[in-house]
């Protein structure tokens, strides 16, 4: 593992491939492929219920537009009975809105759950395993990890509950390290103890939880968990981070012989040591990918229009899209196509943001639609982006509508207006260093640099108005 991983450090080996362009006729070729059923599938299940759920969760939560749409996709209902009965559940039981509001968004099925059939039981089982004194304590386990409430069997529930909630207590309990060492040795103590060194190393609880409700054996074992967690920590991850999570798994259940093969698939496609080691630095998930996961995404590349050093170039830069299918990468060109882009334009926004191979369809719809449509109330003719300038600057895509483009554009107009911004003594900004830019850049530029102090209240209370809605 280490001879092979750590001299990706030090190789600078670099492959280079000949250009080659393919025509948009292969393209539809290869999404021709697919059937139509998981499309239609999708149109009949999503549309009416993630709307209904979206209001829904706006207005009896309070969750923000972008919170609310990102669960209605995860878990979407067509009507308010469950639902209206899963949160009088929770209230009952002295959960506080907040708090339902947050479990609700670490897991968007709570609401499907039967309230009468299913978590009214369980949490009957788990007030009974605590008593009236200590029930403060079922409250914080279950808004930390609702998950639980998903599993089936009152003895599942009861054990894993057992050890998310002695793992929080750990973080607040000095003593709770010689504990550990005082219990025996067995599944739960294991995970117990384990999950007690990992927050010890700095891994905070919102990475533990999802290993604490399940039989990963990650956290189940005792010797291989130490050699996991040494070779871990010896390739410099940092705790606090998701992919230090990632490599525990990774170099667990991967031998040197199978790091080796896929190394050596990576080789094949042009690949030096040394980037597959940046990669899994990255995204350790990446060697876990099967040979035919890689090379297929590899070709897809190809028939989008790009050449292989630029697939090279992608790889490196977003390693999470090795993972991607055929299916997931054609329906993102199909919507980019849909809405006008071409063939060149599709691959430039892929060499650039790679990320935007993941943004859902609607997302890309809303986010286009509004920068580049001709009637748009909240941006004057002049701020108007074309369908090229979305695709030079692709990252646009990826930003929330409500916090950065809509604050940000009645704040451009707003200035228009008043003749403080693209007249002839002020030049007109370029559109992309009006939404990609940091809050405080955009602000220093086009709002607390005016001398008036009035115009600067009216601006911040048109920008804050909306980036907090």
């Amino acid at each position: 593992m280490y001879s092979l991983i750590l001299h990706g450090r030090r190789s600078l080996e670099l492959h280079k491939w000949r250009n080659l362009r393919v025509s948009m006729q292969n393209v539809f070729s290869v999404c021709s492929s697919f059937s139509s059923s998981s499309s239609s599938s999708s149109a009949r299940n999503g549309p009416k219920g993630q709307v209904f759920t979206f209001c829904y969760l706006v207005d009896s939560l309070g969750l923000t537009a972008t919170l609310a749409e990102s669960i209605s996709k995860k878990a979407s209902f067509r009507d308010k009975g469950n639902p209206d009965s899963v949160l009088s559940l929770f209230r009952s039981y002295g959960f506080t809105d907040s708090q339902i509001s947050s479990m609700v968004t670490n897991y968007p099925r709570l609401l499907l759950l039967d309230a009468e059939k299913c978590l009214g039981p369980k949490l009957k089982v788990l007030k009974s395993m605590e008593g009236a004194s200590s029930f403060h304590h079922l409250i914080e386990t279950i808004s930390k990890v609702p998950k639980l409430l998903g599993m089936k069997g009152d003895k599942t529930i009861s054990r894993y509950y057992d050890v998310v909630k002695e793992t929080i207590k750990s973080g607040k309990s000095s003593k709770f390290e010689k504990l550990c060492r005082s219990l025996p040795h067995g599944l739960q103590q294991n995970k117990i103890r384990n999950a007690s060194v990992l927050r010890d190393l700095g891994v905070p609880q919102r990475l533990l939880n999802p290993l604490l409700v399940s039989d990963n054996k990650l956290v189940c074992g005792d010797g291989k968990f130490k050699e996991t967690l040494k070779k871990v920590i010896d390739m410099g991850f940092d705790p606090t981070s998701i992919q230090f999570v990632q490599a525990l798994g990774a170099v667990q259940w991967l031998s040197d012989i199978k790091i080796q093969e896929k190394v050596n698939v990576y080789k094949k496609l042009g690949f030096s040591v040394r980037d597959v080691w940046e990669m899994f630095l990255k995204y350790p998930i990446s060697l876990r990918f099967s040979e035919d996961n890689i090379t297929q995404t590899f070709l897809v590349l190809k028939k989008c229009g790009l050449v292989e050093e630029e697939i090279l170039s992608v790889f490196k830069k977003f390693p999470e899209c090795i993972g991607y299918s055929r299916q997931k990468i054609c329906n993102s060109l199909k919507t980019f196509f849909g809405l006008g882009f071409n063939i060149n334009q599709f691959g430039n926004m892929v060499k650039r943001f790679p990320p935007c191979l993941n943004i859902s369809a609607e997302r890309v719809k809303k986010r286009t639609k509004f920068l580049v449509k001709k009637k748009n109330k909240l941006m004057l003719r002049k701020m108007k982006w074309s369908l090229n300038a979305v695709a030079k600057f692709p990252q646009v895509l990826g930003v929330s509508m409500e916090k950065r483009i809509v604050p940000r554009c009645k704040v451009t107009k707003a200035l228009m207006l008043k003749g403080l911004l693209g007249d002839r003594e002020s030049i007109l900004p370029d559109k992309e260093s009006v939404l990609l830019c940091t809050d405080d850049e955009f602000l220093n530029r086009f709002v607390r640099n005016h001398d008036d102090k009035e115009l600067v209240a009216e601006l911040m209370a048109i920008f804050t108005s909306d980036s907090a809605s």
